[in-house]
Protein backbone atom coordinates (compact mmCIF):
# COMPACT_ATOMS: atom_id res chain seq x y z
CA UNK A 1 0.00 0.00 0.00
CA UNK A 2 1.19 3.09 -0.74
CA UNK A 3 1.92 6.22 1.86
CA UNK A 4 0.80 9.85 1.71
CA UNK A 5 1.62 12.56 4.23
CA UNK A 6 -0.45 15.17 4.15
CA UNK A 7 0.16 18.43 5.76
CA UNK A 8 -2.19 21.27 6.70
CA UNK A 9 -2.54 25.42 7.66
CA UNK A 10 -5.65 26.20 8.24
CA UNK A 11 -7.24 29.07 10.69
CA UNK A 12 -11.04 27.71 11.17
CA UNK A 13 -10.37 23.92 9.66
CA UNK A 14 -11.58 23.46 5.98
CA UNK A 15 -8.07 23.11 4.65
CA UNK A 16 -8.33 20.06 7.22
CA UNK A 17 -11.72 18.63 5.98
CA UNK A 18 -10.55 19.25 2.71
CA UNK A 19 -7.69 17.22 3.53
CA UNK A 20 -9.54 14.45 5.32
CA UNK A 21 -12.06 13.85 2.19
CA UNK A 22 -8.83 13.48 -0.19
CA UNK A 23 -8.09 11.08 2.16
CA UNK A 24 -11.10 9.19 1.90
CA UNK A 25 -10.99 9.18 -1.69
CA UNK A 26 -7.40 7.70 -1.15
CA UNK A 27 -8.50 4.20 0.02
CA UNK A 28 -5.77 2.54 -1.44
CA UNK A 29 -3.29 4.97 0.48
CA UNK A 30 -2.38 4.68 3.77
CA UNK A 31 -2.31 8.38 4.96
CA UNK A 32 -0.74 10.55 7.62
CA UNK A 33 -2.31 13.92 8.45
CA UNK A 34 0.15 16.60 10.10
CA UNK A 35 -0.15 19.89 11.18
CA UNK A 36 2.36 21.95 8.81
CA UNK A 37 2.46 24.45 12.10
CA UNK A 38 3.58 22.00 14.40
CA UNK A 39 6.40 20.59 12.17
CA UNK A 40 9.93 21.52 11.51
CA UNK A 41 11.28 18.69 9.29
CA UNK A 42 10.24 15.51 7.82
CA UNK A 43 11.67 12.94 5.79
CA UNK A 44 9.86 12.65 2.53
CA UNK A 45 11.64 9.46 1.51
CA UNK A 46 9.09 7.69 3.94
CA UNK A 47 6.06 8.52 1.41
CA UNK A 48 5.13 8.10 -2.16
CA UNK A 49 3.41 11.11 -2.09
CA UNK A 50 3.25 14.36 -0.02
CA UNK A 51 0.41 16.79 0.09
CA UNK A 52 0.59 20.29 1.36
CA UNK A 53 -2.47 22.44 1.92
CA UNK A 54 -2.77 25.98 3.32
CA UNK A 55 -5.74 28.61 3.63
CA UNK A 56 -5.40 32.16 3.06
CA UNK A 57 -6.20 34.71 5.82
CA UNK A 58 -6.32 38.33 5.11
CA UNK A 59 -5.43 37.91 1.49
CA UNK A 60 -1.68 36.45 2.95
CA UNK A 61 -0.93 32.48 3.64
CA UNK A 62 0.48 31.39 6.84
CA UNK A 63 4.46 32.89 7.06
CA UNK A 64 5.10 28.78 8.60
CA UNK A 65 4.52 27.71 5.14
CA UNK A 66 7.01 29.64 3.89
CA UNK A 67 9.65 28.44 6.25
CA UNK A 68 8.33 25.00 6.17
CA UNK A 69 9.40 25.53 2.24
CA UNK A 70 12.29 27.21 3.39
CA UNK A 71 13.52 24.14 5.03
CA UNK A 72 12.33 21.23 3.26
CA UNK A 73 12.96 22.60 -0.04
CA UNK A 74 15.23 19.88 -1.44
CA UNK A 75 12.87 17.46 -0.61
CA UNK A 76 10.01 19.57 -2.29
CA UNK A 77 11.67 19.50 -5.17
CA UNK A 78 12.78 15.79 -5.59
CA UNK A 79 9.67 14.31 -4.54
CA UNK A 80 6.13 13.95 -5.18
CA UNK A 81 4.70 16.75 -3.44
CA UNK A 82 1.09 18.93 -4.89
CA UNK A 83 0.15 22.01 -3.38
CA UNK A 84 -3.56 23.34 -2.97
CA UNK A 85 -4.68 26.60 -1.46
CA UNK A 86 -8.40 27.35 0.09
CA UNK A 87 -9.55 30.95 0.17
CA UNK A 88 -12.81 32.75 -0.55
CA UNK A 89 -12.46 34.34 -3.30
CA UNK A 90 -12.42 30.92 -5.03
CA UNK A 91 -16.20 30.62 -4.93
CA UNK A 92 -15.63 32.51 -8.59
CA UNK A 93 -15.11 29.58 -10.35
CA UNK A 94 -17.19 32.19 -12.76
CA UNK A 95 -13.92 34.27 -13.25
CA UNK A 96 -11.46 32.01 -13.40
CA UNK A 97 -10.14 32.89 -9.46
CA UNK A 98 -10.11 28.60 -8.88
CA UNK A 99 -7.19 28.08 -11.10
CA UNK A 100 -3.46 28.58 -11.19
CA UNK A 101 -3.89 31.25 -13.65
CA UNK A 102 -6.80 32.85 -12.50
CA UNK A 103 -5.78 33.07 -8.41
CA UNK A 104 -3.45 36.19 -7.69
CA UNK A 105 -2.86 34.31 -4.17
CA UNK A 106 -1.01 31.55 -6.50
CA UNK A 107 0.40 33.90 -8.20
CA UNK A 108 1.81 35.69 -5.35
CA UNK A 109 2.64 32.18 -3.80
CA UNK A 110 4.70 31.15 -6.98
CA UNK A 111 6.87 34.31 -6.91
CA UNK A 112 7.69 34.57 -3.04
CA UNK A 113 8.25 30.52 -3.13
CA UNK A 114 11.66 28.80 -4.24
CA UNK A 115 9.14 25.97 -4.57
CA UNK A 116 7.34 25.70 -7.61
CA UNK A 117 4.65 22.63 -7.22
CA UNK A 118 4.09 20.41 -10.40
CA UNK A 119 0.55 20.01 -9.24
CA UNK A 120 -1.57 22.76 -7.90
CA UNK A 121 -5.27 22.83 -6.70
CA UNK A 122 -7.64 25.77 -5.55
CA UNK A 123 -10.81 25.17 -3.78
CA UNK A 124 -13.11 27.58 -2.46
CA UNK A 125 -13.29 27.62 1.57
CA UNK A 126 -15.97 28.57 4.20
CA UNK A 127 -17.66 31.44 5.65
CA UNK A 128 -17.79 30.35 9.68
CA UNK A 129 -19.34 33.93 11.10
CA UNK A 130 -20.71 32.44 14.36
CA UNK A 131 -17.64 30.87 15.29
CA UNK A 132 -15.44 34.34 14.24
CA UNK A 133 -13.39 36.66 16.75
CA UNK A 134 -15.84 39.63 17.19
CA UNK A 135 -12.80 41.75 14.88
CA UNK A 136 -12.53 38.70 12.40
CA UNK A 137 -16.13 38.45 11.89
CA UNK A 138 -16.55 42.46 11.85
CA UNK A 139 -13.12 42.50 8.66
CA UNK A 140 -14.33 39.52 6.92
CA UNK A 141 -17.81 40.72 6.91
CA UNK A 142 -16.26 44.20 4.93
CA UNK A 143 -14.49 41.69 2.58
CA UNK A 144 -17.47 40.20 1.98
CA UNK A 145 -19.53 43.02 0.92
CA UNK A 146 -16.49 44.36 -1.14
CA UNK A 147 -16.63 41.37 -2.91
CA UNK A 148 -20.31 40.36 -3.10
CA UNK A 149 -20.71 37.87 -0.64
CA UNK A 150 -22.79 36.24 2.01
CA UNK A 151 -22.65 39.23 4.91
CA UNK A 152 -25.32 37.87 7.18
CA UNK A 153 -23.47 37.26 10.68
CA UNK A 154 -25.56 34.02 11.88
CA UNK A 155 -24.56 31.77 8.60
CA UNK A 156 -21.91 29.17 8.26
CA UNK A 157 -21.71 29.12 3.95
CA UNK A 158 -19.42 26.25 2.90
CA UNK A 159 -18.38 27.57 -0.44
CA UNK A 160 -16.35 24.06 -1.57
CA UNK A 161 -17.16 22.48 -5.00
CA UNK A 162 -16.53 18.88 -3.42
CA UNK A 163 -16.24 17.81 -7.25
CA UNK A 164 -13.57 19.91 -7.89
CA UNK A 165 -11.52 18.34 -4.68
CA UNK A 166 -12.40 14.69 -6.37
CA UNK A 167 -10.74 15.72 -9.67
CA UNK A 168 -7.78 17.22 -7.78
CA UNK A 169 -7.64 14.14 -5.68
CA UNK A 170 -7.34 11.78 -9.35
CA UNK A 171 -4.60 13.99 -10.28
CA UNK A 172 -2.55 13.59 -7.27
CA UNK A 173 -3.35 9.89 -6.33
CA UNK A 174 -0.86 9.43 -10.16
CA UNK A 175 1.26 12.04 -9.62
Amino acid sequence: MEKALFLYSSREGQTKKILHYIEEELKDFECEVMDLHLVDEIDFTHYDRVLIGASIRYGHLNKKLYQFIGKNLKQLQTHNVAFFCVNLTARKEDQGKDTPEGSAYIKTFLKKSPWQPALIGIFAGALYYPRYKWFDRVMIRFIMNMTGGETDTTKEVEYTNWNKVSLFTDKFRNL
